[in-house]
């Protein structure tokens, strides 16, 4: 049993060692746009536009209108659909958000990417008898969903 034990332990130290001797890290983990130094923002006026400037900014980006790229972003479609099959009680939800948008340069036109969507979603439980929770419930996941869409945008922008 002791054996048993050491054998255990000893391979998860094994394993850790191994993934801090390669250089096991959380890639691209709020690292900075490298790339692009400064970025407008044109689109719809939105909280999703809203994130994506501050997090921008944070990233050390400058969000400037006369910026040599331009990020277009379309309107927020947000979507609901019911999963469960009965109509009283706990349903679950599933709610999406979809985002158009594409990346241009300003001197010529070209897309450097054209036509993108971000597209994220989350499954949620509401229930009939908490009616006044249901609305901060889809709120919140109103929320992740943006908060979801910004890390992908972030992920996109930084692979140019």
């Amino acid at each position: 049993m002791y054996r048993r034990h050491f054998l255990r332990i000893g391979l998860v130290a094994g394993a850790s060692l191994a993934l801090a001797g390669c250089g096991f890290r959380l890639r691209g983990f709020d690292e900075p746009l490298e790339a692009i130094d400064a970025l407008a923002l044109e689109g719809a006026e939105s909280e999703l536009a809203q994130q994506v400037a501050r997090r921008l900014k944070s990233s050390g980006t400058r969000v400037d209108e006369q910026a040599a790229l331009v990020l277009n972003l379309g309107p927020e479609d947000f979507r609901e659909r019911r999963l469960s099959v009965l109509d009283s009680g706990p349903r679950e939800l599933e709610m999406s958000l979809e985002v158009p948008f594409s990346v241009q340069r300003r001197s010529d036109g070209a897309y450097l990417l054209d036509q993108q969507r971000l597209a994220v979603r989350e499954q949620i439980m509401v229930n009939d008898d908490e009616l006044l929770a249901q609305e901060e419930l889809r709120q919140a996941a109103r929320d992740r969903l943006r908060n979801a869409a910004v890390s992908q945008l972030m992920d996109r922008l930084r692979a140019l």
